[in-house]
């Protein structure tokens, strides 16, 4: 039987970021969310949107709120985030240099009735938050560097997501798996069958003429 395989569209390639809320009225018929990329120009170069524009989409579209934050201090932005509407909350593990903190950041995630996401970036390796992960409800893989959008898949991320699913599977933990950066028709398929069951994608999607098509053929294997 097959899984229920996810699409999560990504603002990351709208440089104008006023027709957000336009393509998330696009896209909200045809993908299962959002994925909103908040960069504060410190965790990551680049600095983009904030909660207002969060709360601006939610009020303007119906379609779930996917956000990730790559920020320096997280903790501090949580409360933002929930009260714009966000349904799921990622936080990076290597924003946390006090580990406490992260722990006190899923906690505040789930109080505010969201779902808490974990990210780890390229260099991070599973073996390094193997004893976080089955607090969380999603483990977000990056397959690319955060920052920029259009980058090339990295293809170690597929053993990262292979060694999370076999984690899960031993485990048996609930969370479910995601994966952002560089995913395409060339490689969906095998990400899918390593275990991913949430797809991130940006330009692919932005940049088909046909989205409902793209997002059809990225979800089919």
């Amino acid at each position: 039987m097959k899984k229920n395989v996810y699409l999560s569209v990504s603002t990351d390639p709208i440089d104008e970021y006023q027709k957000i809320c336009e393509y998330a009225k696009e896209i909200q018929p045809i993908a299962d969310f959002l994925h909103c990329d908040i960069m504060d120009g410190k965790f990551v170069k680049r600095k983009t949107y904030d909660a207002q524009l969060v709360y601006n989409i939610n009020q303007n579209s119906v379609i779930m709120l996917d956000v990730h934050l790559m920020c320096d201090e997280p903790l501090k932005q949580i409360d933002d985030y929930l009260k714009a509407g966000a349904n799921i909350i990622t936080i990076h593990y290597e924003a946390f240099k006090n580990k406490n903190d992260l722990m006190l950041a899923l906690h505040k995630i789930k109080q505010g009735k969201a779902l808490a996401g974990l990210s780890i970036k390229p260099e991070t390796s599973v073996s390094d938050v193997k004893v976080f992960v089955h607090d969380f409800d999603i483990i977000l893989v990056m397959s690319v560097e955060p920052g920029a959008s259009g980058q090339k898949f990295l293809p170690e991320a597929l053993n990262k997501i292979k060694e999370l699913n076999k984690l899960r599977d031993e485990n048996n933990y609930q969370y479910k798996i995601e994966v952002d950066g560089g995913v395409n028709l060339t490689n969906s398929k095998d990400l899918i069958m390593a275990g991913a069951d949430i797809l991130v994608s940006g330009s692919f999607v932005f940049k088909s003429h046909n989205k409902s098509q793209a997002i059809n053929e990225l979800k089919n294997y």
